[in-house]
């Protein structure tokens, strides 16, 4: 009776201006594609959500092995490729429901049904603050100082992706508002690198054990490095990409950066907890 309820409603008043606007947004992301552009999406796709599904189940199988005091890092970033993992399945799925293939043509066909990039977005809102948050968990600060970073680079990197998205979805035509949110995202995204190069330094520099501070600096400098492949993917459609090319070009892009940032930074915080567990349990052996 909802359903009946909800086709009334449309028939007699239209669709919601929020079911419009939506609508509309995902409708611009959807291009004709060569049987090589979509299979090269497909691929890519398939490939990240296996890299997030094993990063995860290797993090957390590891987590027994880690001093009680690190293993709320590796938890977390287990947390982050699991969460992942969940919005590939996703992405994944609506890439393939959004293109059909026949006898007729060796390259898929629209079916109607919108690609919904918003799922990348999702993934972002809530594994990007739990990538800084995880960072700072290893690292030799006082509790109250742990807190304080993690509030202020956590809502930094939540305002970032909220105001990248709605550039995200202008890809044609008028270039200059895509170009107003790359902007505006710049700079919580320049706060957050010069935290990591520059404000936690002190702290990197604090470790006594030269081994384990080479390992922090290389997360640091291992997600300042992934994360400015993103600003570079989403200038795509102003450098001359356009339509399937476009498309093609940021959803690949995104999942090399995600890779990077997720799996490849994941395994560095478990280099970490798993050096300074061994150094503890060195310590305690008589």
């Amino acid at each position: 009776w909802l359903k009946a309820i909800l086709a009334l409603t449309l028939t007699q008043h239209g669709p919601s201006p929020l079911v419009s606007a939506r609508t509309s947004s995902s409708a611009a992301m959807m291009f004709a594609m060569e049987d090589g552009q979509f299979q090269l999406v497909y691929n890519v796709l398939s490939f990240s959500l296996a890299s997030m599904m094993a990063t995860t189940l290797f993090l957390w199988q590891r987590v027994p092995s880690i001093n009680d005091r690190y293993r709320t890092a590796l938890i977390m970033s287990g947390m982050v490729t699991f969460i992942a993992s969940y919005h590939y399945f996703r992405i994944f799925n609506s890439w393939t429901e959004a293109y059909v293939y026949s006898t007729n043509s060796a390259n898929p066909k629209l079916t109607g049904v919108p690609f919904n990039d918003a799922y990348r977005y999702m993934d972002w809102l809530l594994t990007v603050p739990l990538l800084l948050i995880e960072i700072i968990l290893v690292m030799k600060l006082s509790p109250a100082e742990s807190t304080a970073k993690c509030q202020t680079l956590g809502t930094a990197a939540a305002v970032m992706i909220c105001f990248g998205y709605p550039g995200e979805l202008i890809v044609n035509g008028d270039l200059g508002t895509r170009w107003f949110y790359w902007m505006a995202a710049m700079i919580p995204f320049c706060y957050i690198v010069n935290e990591l190069l520059f404000g936690l330094a002190e702290a990197t520099a604090s470790e006594s054990n030269g081994k384990i501070k080479a390992l922090i600096s290389r997360a640091q400098t291992w997600t300042v490095f992934s994360w400015l492949t993103y600003p570079v993917v989403y200038v795509f459609p102003m450098i001359g990409f356009s339509g399937a090319k476009a498309v093609v070009a940021i959803q690949c892009g995104y999942c090399v950066s995600d890779i990077i940032s997720k799996c490849g930074v994941g395994l560095i915080i478990y280099s970490i907890t798993k050096a300074k567990s061994e150094l503890e349990k060195g310590d305690l052996l008589p």
